[in-house]
């Protein structure tokens, strides 16, 4: 099976990846969810059968997923579109296999929810500790560093990532991005500069709103969320820490329970996406090109 697909063009696979995923997504709710379609890729049998037989059975893994451009976008009618259901989509026609997310409010409750066995996987982003990779396995596929978004026609005074000190800066909270902040605030102290000051929020969209309505001065959140907003939403600028401000490049990765036994097989879900030309079709798709990694990771944190 894995030969053939090697047979395919790249070209033919790119082709698809970026456009056939043009449509893929999926749609969510409190109740039993449509499921992510649209891509056109064979199914590995190996990697189905390799499945843990919990997921077999269901024939389906539930993502836990909260609102998070462009990640996810979650519509008013529960349709989720972005990043996150067009790797859903891919994931789910390799494994042979439907994907399904459920909306949940933050990383806290993913973790939480996918120790409870309520969820199957997470795919962030989220940031693969060493820590954390001791209850889950993680896959990085891509990497990122800290932006701040704030209006363009913002009085704050923003215009380089130090304007920031002293700042009120809105953050998912338990994220990331509030960890970079806390080292920004850091940097700004040690520099003679006031702290920054942190708003916790429960996702991005709610970091937003806090900038548009005044309660913040700019939302943090990772640098291809920032591409997104500016060059899709429009009407926003954002400044991007540096190793300097204490901004290192993170590996984003999708999550699993170590327990489930689910980890390794999507890792070799993720190397077919990548030998296949998915994962560019994907990440050009997306315009994220420059936080792109060559090769997806298996528990980035603690390999030796």
């Amino acid at each position: 099976m894995r030969s053939s697909l090697r047979r395919r063009s790249r070209s033919a696979i790119l082709a698809t990846a970026a456009l056939g995923l043009a449509t893929a997504g999926c749609t969510v709710g409190a109740g039993p969810a449509a499921l992510a379609t649209g891509t056109n890729l064979p199914v590995v049998q190996s990697l189905h059968d390799a499945l843990p037989p919990a997921v077999k059975d269901a024939g389906v893994i539930r993502f836990a997923g909260d609102s998070h451009p462009p990640y996810r976008t979650v519509a008013p009618d529960g349709t989720v579109t972005g990043i996150d259901a067009d790797f859903q989509a891919a994931i789910g026609q390799v494994l042979g296999v439907r994907t399904q997310t459920i909306v949940v409010a933050g990383l806290p409750a993913a973790l939480q929810g996918m120790l409870a066995g309520r969820y199957d996987a997470f795919n962030g982003p989220v940031k693969a500790t060493a820590e954390r990779e001791k209850q889950f396995d993680t896959i990085t596929w891509m990497t990122t560093r800290t932006a701040y978004v704030f209006p363009t026609d913002s009085t704050a005074g923003i215009a380089r990532v130090e304007d920031l000190c002293g700042k009120r800066i809105a953050v998912v909270t338990a994220s990331v991005v509030e960890e970079q902040l806390n080292k920004l605030s850091r940097f700004c102290t040690d520099s003679k500069r006031k702290a920054t000051q942190t708003v916790g929020l429960e996702d991005t969209d709610a970091t937003l709103v806090a900038t548009r309505s005044g309660r913040a001065d700019a939302a943090g959140m990772t640098e291809a969320a920032a591409i997104d907003v500016t060059q899709r939403q429009g009407g926003n600028k954002y400044v991007t820490q540096t190793e300097a401000q204490g901004a290192a490049k993170d590996d984003l990765a999708l999550y699993v329970p170590k327990a489930s036994g689910l980890g390794p097989v999507l890792q070799q879900v993720f190397e077919e996406l990548f030998e296949n030309g998915t994962y560019v079709g994907i990440m050009s798709r997306w315009g994220l090109n420059q936080v792109s990694v060559p090769k997806p990771v298996f528990d980035a944190a603690t390999r030796g």
